[in-house]
């Protein structure tokens, strides 16, 4: 086996999943070099698929939602409903690694493809599960059976109630931040399973909610209620001021002064330190609320400068700020080209689109792949061929059959993924 030099090269994942959470759980371990097997049912694929907004050209479409979450992957188009496509799925996870899956909870334990079911076929099988509100046995909770979506999880876990004003409805935060933060503590969990196993030889069930992901980024809403007796709401100040947008000439600028040390700072950039004697802001709490004075010192000063102009005062004085940024800047920023957070995949039929790559860069595997997105069982035939060593007339029937779905328009290479067929030695992440 060839070597990648990413960290997960050699590991193998069967991704049952569907919409967002494990797919960026998945996508994480993609990046990181593992071999990724996306289970699709033949004919529809996963739902986000056919979500838009869509990318078309000379009539290629694909979704922008699926291709930004399953580059790197492989699409195996299995029809789950059918014993031997049971069968088929079991002898995959069999040597395989990891199975990551969201689907809804009891699904795959009706299915007979659970966890305490797999885990007898392979028993270092690391399984991860990403759900609503957790499915760890003895720890699901009477909500456990909740299907969810972001909205839900943002909702329940607090962070609806605290985003907008006191006067408006309850507001929703970015599209999608808590699928994307559950499959991130999936991976997270994941790899410490990994390293787990080489010690015990044994795999385990790693189980990630979108409730709890939630509550964790939202924490202090919870330990301030249940330590100081506040109950923090919509439109309250944090306990410090100022703190977020400053409108500019040209936008806005963002910064927080949350302590004497920022205050002082933030004065001299005013060019007002007569403020530092003014005793209705010798705190935190009293600059809290008497904002209103603050907002009259400070508004004026701001609003002759630009975005740029005043992120640099209020840095030269050491007072971490940025701009506001658009769409349309975060297309050119000059850091985000730097660090190569911006990937650029090309897609047959469609040309070079631009992505988002997953956060982290390790020293020695800095460049992330970018490989596109699979068509809908792409892959399907060199998995069982090279995998399940399946022949070709077999394969054929199954096809038939409507067992598996195969994309007789695509070749089976190229998918990017790092083959794992090698064995590894005692101690390694790698399978043995």
């Amino acid at each position: 086996m060839t070597d990648s030099g990413r960290p997960l090269a050699g590991v193998r994942v069967v991704a049952l999943e569907q919409y967002m959470s494990a797919p960026y759980c998945s996508l994480l371990l993609a990046d990181a070099g593992a071999e990724v097997i996306k289970i699709e049912r033949p004919g529809l694929g996963d739902p986000r698929r056919s979500i838009p907004p869509f990318v078309e050209k000379d009539g290629v479409r694909m979704g922008v939602g699926f291709m930004a979450y399953n580059r790197n992957k492989k699409s195996l188009a299995l029809n789950l409903k059918s014993d031997e496509g049971r069968d088929l799925y079991r002898a995959l996870v069999a040597k395989s690694d990891i199975v990551v899956e969201n689907l809804r909870p009891g699904s795959v334990d009706r299915m007979g493809l659970g966890y305490e079911a797999l885990s007898e076929v392979n028993p270092g099988l690391i399984y991860a599960a990403v759900s609503g509100f957790g499915r760890l046995p003895g720890r699901e909770g009477p909500y456990g059976d909740w299907p969810s979506f972001d909205v839900v999880a943002e909702a329940m876990g607090g962070v609806m109630h605290m985003i907008g004003f006191a006067d408006k409805p309850p507001s929703p935060s970015i599209y999608g931040m808590p699928d994307l933060y559950a499959g991130m503590a999936a991976a997270h969990g994941v790899t410490m399973a990994l390293y787990r196993r080489t010690v015990t030889g044994r795999g385990q069930f790693v189980d990630s909610a979108m409730y709890d992901g939630v509550l964790s980024l939202n924490e202090r809403m919870v330990s301030l209620a249940a330590n100081t007796g506040a109950r923090p709401r919509r439109g309250d100040p944090p306990g410090f001021y100022p703190r977020g947008p400053m409108p500019v000439s040209d936008g806005y600028v963002a910064f927080t002064i949350p302590d004497d040390i920022m205050w002082r700072r933030f004065c001299r950039m005013l060019g007002r330190p007569d403020l530092l004697d003014d005793p209705r802001l010798t705190s935190p709490d009293l600059r809290t609320e008497h904002r209103a004075l603050l907002d009259e010192v400070a508004r004026p000063v701001f609003a002759e400068l630009t975005r740029d102009e005043a992120v640099r005062r209020l840095q030269e004085v050491g007072v971490p700020a940025g701009p506001v940024q658009t769409s349309e800047d975060l297309l050119e920023c000059p850091q985000l080209e730097a660090r190569g957070v911006r990937v650029t995949v090309d897609y047959e039929g469609l040309g070079e689109l631009q992505f988002v790559r997953t956060p982290l860069l390790t020293s020695d595997a800095p460049d992330v792949p970018v490989n596109p997105a699979p068509t809908l069982g792409r892959d399907t035939r060199q998995i069982l061929a090279e995998i399940l060593e399946l022949s070709a007339a077999e394969v054929s029937r199954l096809a038939a059959e409507a067992v598996i779905g195969t994309d007789q328009g695509q070749t089976a290479t190229g998918s990017g993924a790092v083959r794992s067929d090698g064995a590894a030695s005692s101690g390694s992440l790698r399978r043995a």
